[in-house]
């Protein structure tokens, strides 16, 4: 891409960029919401026509994009649509990406939900495999398992991709180049998305530095302008100039966009006990949800529910809430609670009325005799000013919730969910289509929330930071509690899957010795286990090195003593599942070379 310019009749998003994507490239595409990445990312892909500059593209080579709201007009199934444009002998690409990705082929384009869609164009787009995949926001709408499947996927490929993801995880595992847009420039790093932040804070710190000088400067000229300029008019009209000039610099410089001014208010505390379920069951048909839960909520937990779409999360989230019976057994809801719910569907935006008429329009935020004010927290408020507290400007206001992005609807939904007061918060998918900046704000918020919350996500990084304890559903009924977040619970579960992988060892030494002789060498569960442990342990050390570094703190232990307790156990946990590893591995290894 050279010398790309582009407007939509306002601030150009971009001016004169020069973008160069190599073979084989790994790019993380990072920025703000309304940045410009989806823009950029459909420039690159031919969908958008810059207004300037050209754009190459080296024959033979193809560009695939994975479209956020694909046209499958024409096409009956979903199968059709994703294997549209493949030779017969490809359909099993489909069939493969199909499984890993959780979508039914044979679902009817009509009656597909939108992330059902989503994850078709993602199909068809891996089947396709061309040599640029421009993949935006390819994680939302999938469960954990998909995501790993399509983690796994994209480490194995040879083709180049440039990525938009809000799961840190994902693009810290992925990446190996980072792209940056901020204020319509486009900067590049030939680092993966973990150096990212340190980069951001030190070009931002670079230009404080450079903008507070140039203040002083344009304060010191127009001093001597005001003092001296009389006495020396012919000589120094040459510097007055130069003082306008730096005026006009100053001005000129794009103000960065501030982080949305969001706070959780908690209103009056709740009883200590938030909810209890006892042996609580739940089926549709022959599908079980739930078997014989128990579980204990109390006052300021934060408990993360996790498992494959569809495994029944958000149902589970309402039996505990009282919204929806069990089959059998009891759930008791503590006293005093004043529940506010983000649900992932984003059913409280209407997408036919405008920001201000959904938020003046709501009922536990209406201003009696004001059209113009909204109540947040128990105080009038403009509503156009409490909209811009969430980074929207004046001309959204007026305009259709139907017009935002995934990330300005998610905006709009908590500044709905913050105007009132709450002591459990309900969180179902609040990640998706969120910027690293604003999820950074929200885990402070849920960090320092004076109530207690219930949490879906399937981004890891973020359960790892905000949950203190996690549901896992895994099917069939299974739900079981461990404690901390993502990591915590893989960390437990991995001593379970060990156990489970070596009953079958165990079982041969029943067999006829004839028998035993004939199995040398690695099993095929044996030989996939070994493959897999480098990266199992690398990722205990890196987690290691993460905890070791939060606990070098001299002031942890004084400050939080709660958080240096948890992180000491997290430390034990990980160094002793690390030794197993490492025990494991080695045996695995001896076995495979006395083969």
């Amino acid at each position: 891409m050279s010398g790309i310019s582009l407007t939509f009749g306002g601030d150009p998003v971009f001016d004169n960029l020069d973008l160069v994507v190599q073979p084989g490239d790994r790019v993380a595409l990072v920025g703000r919401n309304g940045s410009g990445k989806s823009t950029l990312m459909k420039v690159m892909a031919g969908l958008v026509e810059p207004d300037r500059g050209d754009i190459v593209v080296p024959p033979g080579i193809s560009v695939g994009y994975m479209e956020q709201e694909p046209d499958m007009a024409g096409y009956a199934t979903l199968g059709d649509f994703a294997s549209s444009g493949l030779d017969a002998g490809e359909l099993y690409k489909v069939e493969r990406a199909g499984e890993g990705l959780k979508f039914d082929p044979a679902r009817t384009v009509e009656t597909a939900s939108g992330g059902e869609r989503r994850r078709a164009a993602l199909a068809k787009l891996m089947a396709e495999a061309p040599e640029l995949m421009l993949l935006d926001e390819p994680t939302n709408h999938l469960d954990i398992e998909a995501i790993g499947w399509l983690e796994s996927e994209l480490k194995q490929t040879r083709a180049g991709f440039v990525l938009i993801s809000h799961d840190r995880a994902f693009l810290r595992e992925l990446t190996r180049a980072t792209l940056w847009i901020d204020r319509g420039m486009v900067r590049r790093q030939e680092k993966g998305f973990d150096a990212f932040e340190a980069w951001r804070d030190k070009i931002w710190d670079e230009e404080d530095t450079a903008r507070h000088k140039l203040d002083r400067k344009i304060k010191a000229e127009a001093r001597w302008a005001v003092e001296g300029i009389s006495a020396r008019r012919k000589r120094n009209q040459g510097r007055v100039r130069a003082l306008g000039e730096l005026r006009k610099e100053r001005a000129s410089q794009i103000k960065r966009q501030g982080a949305a001014a969001m706070d959780f208010q908690a209103g009056p505390k709740s009883g200590k006990k938030v909810i209890e379920a006892k042996d609580l069951s739940k089926a549709f048909g022959d599908k079980t949800i739930v078997r014989k839960l128990d579980i204990l909520i109390q006052r300021g937990d934060r408990i993360a529910f996790v498992g494959p779409n569809g495994v029944g999360k958000t149902t589970l989230i309402k039996m505990l809430m009282g919204q929806e019976a069990p089959d059998s057994g009891s759930v008791a809801l503590g006293t005093n609670l004043v529940p506010a719910i983000f649900d992932q569907t984003r059913a409280q935006l209407d997408p036919d009325m405008t920001l201000w008429d959904s938020l003046t329009g709501d009922p536990e935020m209406r201003v009696s005799g004001k059209a113009d004010q909204v109540m947040v927290r128990g105080n009038p408020k403009h509503v156009v000013g409490y909209l811009k507290e969430f980074l929207f400007d004046e001309r959204q206001a007026r305009a259709p919730v139907r017009s935002l992005s995934g990330g300005e609807k998610a905006r709009l939904l908590l500044a709905k969910l913050m105007a009132k007061e709450s002591n459990l918060l309900v969180l179902d998918e609040p990640t998706n289509d969120l910027d690293v900046e604003t999820l950074d704000l929200l885990q402070e918020l849920l960090d320092d929330y004076d109530g207690t919350v219930l949490l879906v996500s399937h981004d890891r990084d973020f359960l790892d930071r905000v949950a203190t304890t996690t549901v896992a559903m895994e099917g069939n009924g299974e739900a079981v509690v461990y404690a901390g977040g993502w990591s915590d619970y893989r960390a437990q579960r991995q001593p379970e899957e060990t156990a489970e992988a070596a009953e079958k060892p165990k079982a041969k030494k029943d067999k006829p010795k004839a028998e035993k002789s004939e199995q040398i060498g690695l099993t095929f569960a044996e030989q996939k286990r070994l493959e897999a442990l480098p990266a199992v342990m690398d990722r205990l050390q890196a987690e290691i090195a993460k905890l070791e570094d939060f606990m070098s703190d001299p002031e942890l232990f004084t400050k939080e003593p709660v958080k240096f307790q948890k992180a000491t156990e997290a430390l034990v946990e990980r160094h002793n599942a690390l030794a197993e590893a490492e025990e494991e591995w080695l045996m695995l290894e001896e076995k495979a070379e006395t083969a």
